[in-house]
């Protein structure tokens, strides 16, 4: 019997940090591409030191007590952490980590992609080609809505908008105003040129929105009817955040009715599915979570998870990126 300590992997990560997390411990894996059932879940957790976990696994107390008192750490394989109760791991000294900073420009760059994508309508040219519709190159059709030199505003002002913000504003020419919770440094506003707005004043005056929040109480639903009444008809929004941060249904309606011009959407209220309305408008670029998937990235991911797992497991030492380090006791 192995004398390693015992850690599972809910879901297929790439072969390097898979390949080096089997050297440092007795890993047991869900080997399957769809995530695994609930109840199956809580039998495979029982007995294992560490867990490494997808945003698809609820880390609640129940999941924490069927895992039992030598669970040490729970290294989630994303940068957002809205699937794990911080609270309920703290409360059982229990460790947690996520992988931020490794996926912020892969991130940047999908979202970027979706706001030209959206913005001029290349999406919907590919469909339209693909369809096999008769045409003639005429100076009225598919027009879109200009990039360079428009106006970027950026909700969440973190590493992944201020990444977006150096694109827009050093790329595109863009001038970038954001909102956040906390207002940036000044020598970061100074670097980006970035100006601070209150967010009703940034929906009014953005051009093109992005979308960069954590979910919160505070933020889910934090675009909905009300928000996009307030921002221009040409305005593109672009999500890469997490889904419930905008209201779906209060998004294809305002797409549907010309209230805004486009949006792309990475995330979704409720995935795997989409919201019905949503799949009917043209005018949205819908993709399937696909902000930190490169090659790449998704291999730092892994590796910064196992980061976490070895040293807290093997090492004595708080992971390099701990979302409650006070729980480490050496």
């Amino acid at each position: 019997m192995s004398d390693k300590p015992k850690i599972f992997i809910t879901r297929n990560i790439p072969d390097q940090p898979l390949q080096r997390a089997k050297e440092l411990f007795d890993v047991e894996q869900w080997e399957d591409d769809w995530n695994i059932p609930r109840d199956e879940l809580l039998k495979r957790v029982a007995g294992k030191d560490g867990l490494m976990t997808l945003l698809t696994e609820k880390v609640d107390g129940e999941l924490l007590d069927a895992a039992g008192p030598q669970l040490k750490i729970v290294a989630n394989f994303a940068v957002g952490f809205d699937n794990i109760d911080v609270p309920a791991c703290t409360e059982r000294g229990v460790l947690a980590s996520n992988t931020p900073e490794v996926l912020s420009e892969t991130t940047a760059d999908l979202a970027f992609a979706l706001l030209v994508s959206a913005g001029r309508r290349i999406a919907e040219g590919d469909r339209f080609l693909r369809a096999k519709t008769p045409w003639v190159w005429g100076p009225l059709m598919m027009q879109g809505q200009d990039i360079w030199g428009s106006t970027l505003g950026i909700v969440g002002f973190g590493r992944i908008g201020q990444a977006v913000a150096r694109r827009g504003r050093f790329g595109f020419n863009q001038k970038i105003v954001y909102y956040d919770v906390r207002r940036a440094s000044s020598e970061v506003e100074a670097e980006l040129g970035a100006e601070f707005r209150e967010f009703d004043a940034l929906l009014a005056e953005a051009d093109f929105l992005s979308v960069h929040v954590a979910l919160t109480p505070e933020t889910r639903h934090l675009f909905s009817t009300e928000q996009f009444k307030k921002m221009k008809n040409t305005s593109v929004i672009v999500n890469t955040a997490r889904g419930p941060v905008i209201d779906e249904a209060a998004l294809a309606a305002a797409l549907q009715t010309g209230e805004i011009f486009a949006a792309g959407i990475d995330v979704f209220e409720k995935e795997p599915e989409v919201n019905e309305e949503l799949l009917k408008c043209e005018n949205a670029v819908i993709i399937p979570h696909l902000g930190s998937a490169s090659y790449g990235t998704r291999i730092a991911m892994g590796e910064l998870a196992t980061d976490n797992l070895e040293a807290v497991l093997l090492e004595n030492r708080p992971g390099p990126t701990l979302l409650n380090p006070e729980v480490f006791k050496g």
